[in-house]
């Protein structure tokens, strides 16, 4: 027997409305991390980088350009999966979509596929920005298009839980403002762990963020805190999670249904 093909059409109408969507309001999109990367420049690039010339050998405005883009591509990946299923749930047209010929495989490709472009729009927009201050020359770019691709899917995958789980818009802020940024900045965006002293760079491994970022940077500049292999593995275990929580979620109706 065949595999029963994809309800493209149906993927693409939920897409294009969720791109729509984004489009509607790009500029303030694009144009926030644009602000937000040029004051991180001006503030730890100059003020900091003034006094910190370089890390392992790479200078430190180049050194914090993977730790930047991460850090937007968390937030935006968490906000775009988590806001586009839990509107549905508000307005109550999730029922709409639940009842569509359209299977749960199909649903979540269709809202994580939308939310990782724009996720990556952003990064790559956030990339071009950091090239107006500091020159920043990518290792390994196959390598560090696939890393932005996979963070982007395994973020917003969790940004599709957090939206499925939260019942106000207040909750869905909780975890990205509360857990995901405080980590990310302790996670070796801006410094790298060997600068740490003891116990502190040993309890800084027990970060699950410090090991995406590292294995960004790697891509960028073929040395990282940790191994890239460990690195792969994090973001690998992060992605298994997550689509075993999508999963129990459709298999249950967790939230979906009332």
């Amino acid at each position: 027997m065949n595999p029963p093909s994809l309800n493209w059409r149906g993927m693409a109408a939920i897409y294009r409305f969720e791109i729509h969507r984004f489009a509607r309001t790009i500029w303030t999109s694009l144009m926030t991390p644009v602000i937000t990367t040029s004051l991180y420049f001006i503030v730890f690039g100059s003020a900091i980088g003034s006094r910190m010339t370089d890390i392992g050998g790479i200078p430190y405005a180049a050194f914090i350009v993977p730790g930047l883009i991460m850090l937007s591509m968390f937030q935006e990946s968490i906000f775009n999966a988590s806001f586009g299923i839990y509107m549905p749930k508000w307005t109550g047209t999730i029922y709409e979509i639940l009842s569509a010929p359209l299977s749960s495989l199909e649903i979540v490709l269709a809202y994580v596929g939308a939310a990782a472009s724009k996720s990556i729009m952003v990064g790559m927009v956030i990339f071009a920005t950091a090239h107006l201050f500091v020159d920043v020359d990518v290792a390994h770019p196959l390598a560090m298009v696939g890393f932005m691709a996979l963070i982007a899917i395994s973020f917003c995958l969790f940004g599709f839980i957090l939206g499925v789980w939260a019942q106000s818009f207040e909750q869905l802020q909780v975890i990205p403002l509360l857990v995901i940024m405080p980590m990310t900045f302790l996670g070796g965006a801006f410094y790298s762990i060997h600068m740490l002293p003891e116990p502190w760079r040993t309890i800084t491994l027990f970060n699950p963020i410090i090991y995406l970022i590292s294995g960004f940077r790697w891509t960028f500049f073929g040395k990282g805190d940790v191994s890239i292999g460990i690195s792969l593995i994090f973001i690998a275990a992060m992605l298994a999670l997550c689509i075993g929580a999508v999963a129990w979620i459709f298999r249950t109706g967790y939230r979906l249904k009332k």
